[in-house]
């Protein structure tokens, strides 16, 4: 079975640092980038299953980065950070594709708890996809 990949996206890098860590001791490879740009640029090269992602960053803020993960990824799942936390955030985050979202400060339960959430959903994504190409080829008596 897949190991889970997870990127934290924040600009608060002491967050970034601690929570990589603790999901590395545990066994769960975490990239880590201070902006949606960083993060953008990361997805290039790196398989990752699920983002958390903070929505107050400089720069290229998290709803922006939110749009251009789903656009360019749409099978990564992404959970919101937020420290300012309004409905109104967490819907239009939601609208852009979220899973779902955290309030900080978050505790690892809570980061783990989501993760394997949404990791479950990629892993389902994926079985589905795989399951339709191969009936796909099946279906033509011959593989492509």
């Amino acid at each position: 079975m897949e190991k889970m990949k997870i990127m934290l996206v924040d600009d608060e890098e002491r967050l970034l640092a601690t929570t990589k860590k603790l999901f590395e001791k545990i066994g769960i490879e975490a990239l880590t980038a201070t902006s949606g740009a960083e993060a953008l640029d990361l997805l290039k090269g790196h398989e990752v299953h699920v983002i958390f992602l903070d929505i107050k960053m400089p720069g290229m803020d998290g709803m922006e980065t939110l749009q251009r993960i789903k656009k360019d990824y749409p099978l990564i799942e992404v959970i919101i950070l937020t420290g300012h936390a309004t409905m109104e955030t967490a819907v239009e985050g939601l609208k852009l594709g979220a899973l779902d979202y955290l309030i900080k400060p978050v505790s690892m339960k809570d980061f783990l708890g989501k993760a394997e959430e949404a990791f479950e959903k990629v892993t389902l994504q994926k079985q589905k996809i795989h399951s339709a190409r191969m009936a796909e080829v099946g279906g033509q008596g011959e593989l492509r």
